[in-house]
């Protein structure tokens, strides 16, 4: 006799809960290598009479609640712990890439060109206040700042402005300066003698840069810079 296609494909018989019970009672450790699904069962309340409030119940869920909380924060530390690693990779390899200039002209190239791909940035660029009061002139591979424009947009005693929604200044970017919707500033004193300077980073997306961001792999990055500059136009440290 041939069978029909609802008898080939017959649902499953379902568990019942003498058998779920029987499974665990065999398999003791089952919920210990699966303590994931405790978190959605229902603690069992004490009876302890109608007067008696039972706060077994309200602990358990506190302590679940505890638990999903720091599971959270478990995840949002080890995001940022790749996300750190991950950006310390790309400054190591822009120093790198700084120390290996061969020329002025090719430290100059290798901090508005290949610092941005590096660093998985849109733009980045090098600023220099001017030497006298005149108007800013754009030199190629560098944007001419009027002299006290890097305290006046970091402030006298800040090193490093983060700036998540700002659009590009044009002073700062030149012809990127479109492109920028959130932008890295970082002091840049090569020396006594020599106008500060100013590092710049720029991206397209707001909040890539925060306040709220560490700074000190971007202070070294610049560090790296003005070693690299006084090597190449032979100044005293």
């Amino acid at each position: 006799m041939s069978r029909s296609p609802e008898d080939a494909i017959a649902p499953a018989p379902r568990l019942t809960a003498a058998q779920v019970v029987d499974y665990l009672k065999r398999h003791p450790t089952f919920l210990m290598r699966h303590p994931e699904l405790l978190d959605g069962q229902a603690a069992p309340a004490r009876k302890q009479g109608e007067s008696v409030v039972d706060l077994q119940q309200f602990m358990v869920e506190k302590l679940r609640r505890d638990l999903s909380r720091l599971r959270g924060l478990q995840d949002e530390l080890l995001a940022n712990s790749r996300d750190n690693l991950s950006t310390q990779d790309r400054i190591h390899r822009a120093a790198l890439a700084l120390l290996g200039a061969e020329s002025f002209e090719h430290l100059i190239e290798i901090v508005t060109t290949d610092l941005a791909v590096l660093l998985d940035v849109d733009v980045a660029g090098l600023c220099v206040e001017a030497t006298a009061h005149a108007a800013p002139r754009t030199v190629e591979g560098v944007q001419v700042l009027p002299p006290g424009a890097v305290d006046g947009l970091l402030g006298p005693d800040r090193e490093v402005l983060l700036r998540d929604d700002a659009e590009g200044d044009l002073a700062v970017f030149g012809p990127a300066a479109g492109l920028v919707r959130s932008d890295a500033l970082i002091r840049l004193s090569v020396g006594q003698n020599v106008p500060l300077g100013l590092l710049v980073f720029g991206t397209r997306h707001p909040g890539y840069f925060n306040a709220g961001q560490g700074t000190e792999l971007l202070v070294f990055l610049a560090r790296v810079l003005e070693h690299c500059l006084r090597q190449w136009l032979g100044l005293k440290p």
